[in-house]
C-alpha cells in the first residue's frame, strides 16, 4: 500500500491547485496551506464521501428494535458527515476546507442480517433497512443525511440479490435523482457529477447463466450493464469512477487454474478478467469498494499483484468499515475530482464517531 501526501505522489502543488480551481478553490493541497481560502466553488469539481459497511443491526431477541450500539454509531456517522461541509482540513491532511458535497456513495453491506434466513431474521432485516432509510434517505431532503446517497448492495444485503434490501434499492432507483441510466433489472445505475461519470455495479461485476460456471454471488447482469453504459458514454477520455462491494485484486487469477476452487470464490476470476477487459480501453480513474473492513489504497493491472498507487491501470480505494457495531475504529473517504486531478483524503474515528480526525495520508494524481 502506498500512502502518500501530494509531495510524494508525482503531482506538484501548482498542478493540483490549478486543476482544482487555482486560488479560488476551497481546497489547497499540502502542509504549505496556512491561510483561509476563498469560498468560491469551481463549477467542475465533483466532491463526495465514500462510506461502506455500515452493517445496521437489529436486536435478535427483539427484532423490531435496533441494537443500541449499532444505531448510535450509524446516526453519529451521518451527523458527522452533515457537519463536514466548510470544515478546515489540517495541513498534514492536505489543507483547505471541505467544499460543497454532491453526495455520498455507499459501498454496500448497508445492513447486517440479510445474508441469513429464518427465525428472527426476516423481521431483523426489515428493521435494519428501515433504519438505514431513515438515516440516509435518498435525496438529501428526506432523511437524516443532508446529501443524496448512491448505494450498492453487499453480501450482507443479499448474496443472491433476492432480499428486501436489494428490492429496496431497485425501488429507490425509480426515484433516485440525477441518474443517466438504470440496468434492465433495475439494480445497477450510473450518473454524472461535474466532469466525472459514476457507475454503481452491486456486489460484484460479472455474468451468470448461459452455460457459465456457477457464481457464488449473483451479479444480476452487472457486467453487461457496465459494457452498455461505457458504450453510451462514448468517450474514452472521460474520467469514470466505478463502485462495487467486493474487492477485486484477490480474485485476479488466471482462468483455468483450479476451476473447482473458483466455485467458492466471492468474485469469479473469469468475471474479473472480463471486468478488466471492459474497463481497460476506458479512462477509469478509481474503483471504490468495501467488504474487507480495512483501508487499502493501491494500483491494479488486472492481476493479484497490486502496484503502488498511480502505478497501475486503475487505482483501488478499499474503504474501512464506516459504522460497524463491533468496532470503535471507523473511517470514510472524502474525494474531490476536477477535470484534471483527483484528491482523496480519509476521516477516521476512534470512538464510533463521537469525535473524528483527518489522517495524514493523501492520495492525489493528475487524471
Amino acid at each position: 500500500m502506498a500512502d502518500t501526501d501530494s509531495r510524494q505522489s508525482g503531482v506538484s502543488r501548482r498542478q493540483v491547485l490549478r486543476a482544482l480551481g487555482n486560488s479560488a478553490a476551497p481546497l489547497a493541497v499540502g502542509p504549505w496551506c496556512a491561510r483561509p481560502l476563498c469560498a468560491a466553488q469551481p463549477a467542475q469539481t465533483a466532491r463526495f464521501f465514500f462510506v461502506t459497511d455500515t452493517h445496521y443491526l437489529a436486536q435478535k431477541s427483539q427484532p423490531a428494535r435496533m441494537d443500541a450500539r449499532s444505531a448510535g454509531a450509524c446516526r453519529r456517522l451521518v451527523d458527522t458527515l452533515n457537519r463536514l461541509e466548510g470544515e478546515q482540513i489540517p495541513g498534514p491532511a492536505g489543507g483547505g476546507m471541505v467544499g460543497t458535497v454532491d453526495g455520498v456513495i455507499h459501498g454496500g453491506d448497508l445492513v447486517d442480517s440479510a445474508d441469513k434466513r429464518g427465525g428472527p431474521y426476516t423481521a431483523m432485516i426489515a428493521t435494519e433497512f428501515a433504519a438505514f432509510e431513515r438515516d440516509y434517505g435518498l435525496t438529501g431532503r428526506d432523511g437524516r443525511l443532508r446529501y443524496p446517497v448512491f448505494e450498492v448492495h453487499g453480501n450482507h444485503d443479499g448474496p443472491q440479490g433476492d432480499t428486501l434490501v436489494v428490492d429496496g434499492i431497485r425501488r429507490r432507483n425509480l426515484t433516485r435523482p440525477g441518474l443517466t441510466r438504470i440496468s434492465d433489472r433495475g439494480l445497477h445505475y450510473s450518473w454524472d457529477w461535474g466532469p466525472v461519470h459514476f457507475i454503481n455495479l452491486g456486489i460484484v461485476v460479472g455474468e451468470s447463466g448461459g452455460g457459465l460456471q456457477r457464481r457464488r454471488y449473483a451479479p444480476h447482469g452487472s457486467l453487461a450493464f457496465l459494457r452498455e453504459d461505457l458504450r453510451a458514454v462514448n468517450d474514452v477520455h472521460r474520467p469514470v469512477v466505478i463502485t462495487q462491494h467486493i474487492d477485486v485484486a484477490r480474485y485476479s487469477l488466471p482462468y483455468g487454474q483450479d476451476e473447482d476452487r473458483f466455485l467458492h470464490m466471492e468474485w469469479h476470476p473469469q468475471d474479473v478478467r472480463s471486468f478488466h477487459a471492459a474497463i481497460r480501453p476506458q479512462h477509469v480513474i478509481a474503483n471504490f469498494f468495501g467488504h474487507t473492513h480495512a483501508r487499502n489504497v493501491s494500483g491494479w493491472k488486472g492481476s493479484q499483484k497490486k502496484t503502488a498507487f498511480q502505478a497501475g491501470e486503475m487505482d483501488l480505494f478499499n474503504g474501512d468499515n464506516a459504522s460497524h457495531f463491533r468496532s470503535d475504529q471507523q473511517a470514510v473517504f472524502y474525494v474531490e475530482i476536477s477535470a484534471a486531478a483527483m484528491l482523496v483524503r480519509e476521516i477516521q474515528t476512534a470512538d464510533a464517531w463521537q469525535t473524528h480526525h483527518w489522517t495524514e495520508q493523501t492520495w492525489s494524481k493528475e487524471i
